[in-house]
């Protein structure tokens, strides 16, 4: 059994310190305000990300070092370049194993199902932003200095998903209240959506072993991709609930919530991927390692059980 180090106890971080501690495990969670899950085999320490001494100090001895942490959405322009560079000095200087949660933000507006191999082509921010993320990691890998791989998932949604997931309370309480499903964008089109239990394993199995190592991986994501309105009225079925209404929330009333929420004002440089079809191909990740992702239906049925167990964390 190893150490490792989970940075970030949100929707990924927590679900992944639960599994690797139950895999035996020591492991410590890092974040700001030291919180993250209570559980056997979990130490929880406060600490500065960007502070490469200090995180170092924390990471000293680690076999891997999990990247799970996500600033506030509108100010990853000032946040990650700091943040990253310490996370990746820390495994240089540790020696760990820099194993990063990724997204699809990098490959910018695309036309086909996204690979691997799919040119960093962002041309907004965010995505300029998690680009050069990677090229640092990569540089850092082949110059020798480091060992490191990202994993990037689509959109996230199942058990422990956060308030504001497009699957989340906007997505599942309408659904189960029998009123309308308004949805960021075009419902009709195919949309891969990755199941949060499936990133946690797929981040476990990368920092297992050696052969996640130097290269990128798309999370296990299953496939065909479906659209909003199909995920829409499968949960629905199987929730027993009246077939939903699924609409799009207009242009006009997006621009004018987003004088108000930066959140909402940030969505704009991606309105891309839920404008068209969205796809991801995780063909080398399941094949490689022998994970295959869990079922819309059963992750759907796992979604409402949490949701009905008054989604515990």
């Amino acid at each position: 059994m190893g150490k490792h180090i989970v940075i970030g106890a949100g929707q990924v971080g927590g679900q992944l310190a639960r599994l690797l501690a139950g895999q035996g495990h020591e492991v410590t969670v890092v974040t700001r305000s030291g919180s993250g899950p209570v559980a056997a085999g979990i130490t929880r320490v406060s600490a500065d990300v960007s502070d490469r001494e200090g995180l170092t100090g924390v990471a000293k001895g680690a076999d891997v070092i999990y990247n799970c942490v996500n600033p506030q959405y509108h100010r990853w322009a000032e946040d990650w370049p700091p943040m990253a560079a310490a996370i990746l000095g820390t495994a240089e200087t540790t020696g760990a194993g820099l194993v990063t949660l990724g997204n699809l933000y990098i490959y910018g507006e695309v036309d086909r199902p996204m690979t691997e191999d799919t040119p960093l082509a962002a041309a907004g921010t965010k995505g300029r932003v998690r680009a050069k993320m990677w090229l640092d990691m990569e540089a850092a890998h082949r110059e020798g200095r480091v060992r490191v791989t990202e994993l990037r998932g689509s959109d996230f949604y199942g058990p422990g998903m956060s308030d504001q997931s497009f699957f989340g309370d906007r997505f599942i309480a309408p659904i189960l209240a029998g009123k309308t499903v308004r949805h960021i964008g075009a419902v009709d089109q195919p949309h891969s959506v990755t199941y949060l239990p499936d990133v946690a394993r797929a981040l476990a199995v990368a920092g297992s072993g050696e052969r996640a190592w130097g290269r990128p991986w798309h999370i296990p994501t299953a496939s065909p991709a479906p659209s909003v309105r199909q995920m829409a009225v499968r949960f629905a079925e199987i929730a027993g609930a009246p077939a939903p209404k699924v609409t799009s929330i207009p242009a006009v009333m997006l621009r004018a919530a987003g004088l108000f929420s930066p959140m909402i004002r940030e969505l704009r440089e991606t309105q891309h991927q839920r404008d068209k079809p969205f796809i991801l191909d995780s063909t080398p990740f399941e094949t490689t390692f022998g994970v295959a992702p869990t079922s819309v239906d059963t992750a759907l049925r796992e979604s409402l059980d949490w949701w009905r167990a008054g989604r515990p964390s």
